[in-house]
């Protein structure tokens, strides 16, 4: 991984639910091609496992992980498949040992303070923060900042391009999670380059950070 963090990556990760695996690799060849290689593939559908194991094989310019684990047995298998990241909706003291113990890096989930402060105990200073809008929003997120700074988020749910931007103003989000880029027709379409241009839409959303 290019970046040392996963949440330096690119401003947004996508977050891909595949009914087909077949259309994994044009898919993650778009997203690339748009500026956004972090790519988390969802374990919600049955193709979930062939569509990483396909992006790693045949998209070596992508960086795909797996996201909605929630077992020690999705962290095996996802990591078996090429998942070279892991992010959870949540976390529990065993799945956290999995995920510490896959060798990949991983974001799990939170959504409360107390949840960020047993993290932090555990080492762990990146996180994903979802619900992210159900949750407090950027509001939440910023009130964080202030007592625990060490924290960084990735939020998600919720996160649409008019959004986006709040989020990434903040100084401990470091990426946002979304699928404004993968509206449903286009995927149902195969039209991969519409999804190459909102993908680039979404990568632009760092230069806008930057003149924040």
């Amino acid at each position: 991984m290019a970046s040392s963090s996963l949440l330096d990556i690119a401003p947004v990760v996508p977050v891909v639910v595949l009914q087909d695996a077949s259309d994994a690799v044009p898919l993650a060849r778009a997203l690339v091609a748009g500026g956004l290689p972090a790519i988390e593939v969802t374990l919600r559908t049955p193709a979930a496992l062939d569509a990483i194991r396909a992006i790693a094989e045949e998209v070596p310019d992508a960086v795909v992980g797996a996201g909605t684990v929630i077992t020690p047995g999705q962290v095996k298998d996802s990591v078996a498949a090429g998942a070279r990241f892991l992010v959870s909706p949540g976390w529990t003291d065993v799945l956290l040992e999995a995920m510490q113990a896959s060798g990949v890096p991983f974001l799990p989930g939170v959504s409360t303070t107390s949840e960020v402060v047993a993290l932090l105990e555990r080492g762990v200073t990146e996180m994903k923060f979802f619900p992210a809008e159900a949750a407090g929003g950027t509001a939440y997120l910023r009130s964080l900042a202030g007592p625990l700074p060490q924290a960084r988020f990735c939020p998600t749910g919720g996160i649409v391009s008019a959004n986006a931007p709040d989020y990434l103003a903040l100084p401990n989000v470091g990426c946002v999670g979304g699928t404004w880029m993968l509206p449903a027709d286009a995927i149902a379409a195969r039209d991969w380059g519409r999804v190459e241009a909102l993908a680039r839409e979404a990568a632009g959303l760092k230069t806008l950070r930057a003149q924040v």
